[in-house]
């Protein structure tokens, strides 16, 4: 059984159209009935919005299938005193979620990904820091990957705001324990007796997702179709025991090998 990353993995970071053996990966589960959980890191969209695009793309499956952060947002971080960053459809949809916006004294600073982000937010996001809100990443994804040029993920940045206020952080997407056990909750719906060790997770961001899902006992394929233009950019500078499973370029090579 699988839990199977989306940007990088199933479509292309560049244009979000479906990456090689994607939809023909996602048609053979189906087929054989083989149990699998669509996990992504997507918080530009609603929920239900991404998913549709997804179907409107040729990905067949149910949204019983699929989560992402947005969707237990609610369960980590209050709806009043938010002080957010992201992009701005972002900040659109925490609005439209019922989220309180606050930019001057939140209790919550909620850290989300776009490539254009400046000091002067770094330095309004340490004060607050500083001045006692939490930090919360919607995610730890390592790098993000747009218009050809690789920025800083939610989780670099966390890590950056982590050293300059030595405040810790939690995340509510991937690689967060919280996600991946209600992921297996989800795939428990599927297959009652489903653990950690029985799923294989296909991401192509071997630290932010493929690290924190091994040290849970998941088997982890790295795929460099996203983030990484070969295994050789990132894989001899893990850990040994954090070091993907398998390494394939795309979706195809994986259809081609089972």
């Amino acid at each position: 059984m699988y839990f199977i990353d989306v940007q990088g993995t199933l479509i292309s970071d560049s244009d979000k159209s479906p990456i090689r053996g994607s939809r023909e990966f996602i048609n053979i589960l189906n087929k054989k009935k083989i149990p699998y959980m669509i996990i992504t890191n997507n918080t530009k969209n609603v929920s239900k919005d991404f998913y549709a695009y997804l179907k409107s793309i040729g990905f067949d499956f149910d949204f019983s299938f699929y989560l992402d952060p947005l969707m237990i947002l609610e369960l980590h971080v209050e709806k009043v005193g938010v002080a957010a960053y992201g992009t701005q459809e972002f900040l659109d949809g925490l609005v439209n979620m019922g989220f309180e916006l606050d930019y001057k004294n939140p209790k919550t600073v909620l850290v989300s990904i776009k490539d254009s982000f400046t000091n002067d937010e770094f330095a309004q996001m340490i004060d607050f820091i500083l001045c006692g809100a939490k930090l919360v990443g919607m995610h730890e994804t390592s790098i993000y990957a747009k218009n050809n040029k690789r920025y800083p993920g939610v989780g670099a940045i966390l890590k950056m705001l982590e050293f300059a206020t030595s405040c810790s952080y939690s995340v509510v997407g991937k690689p967060s324990v919280a996600f991946y056990e209600e992921s297996l909750a989800m795939l428990r719906k599927q297959v009652a007796d489903a653990e950690f060790c029985d799923v294989t997770i296909i991401s192509d961001d071997v630290k932010g997702d493929l690290g924190g899902a091994k040290e849970m006992g998941m088997k982890t394929i790295f795929v460099t179709s996203g983030k990484y233009k070969s295994a050789d950019e990132i894989v001899p500078f893990l850990k040994p025991e954090l070091r993907p499973d398998y390494v394939y370029a795309d979706m195809q090579e994986i259809l081609e090998s089972i």
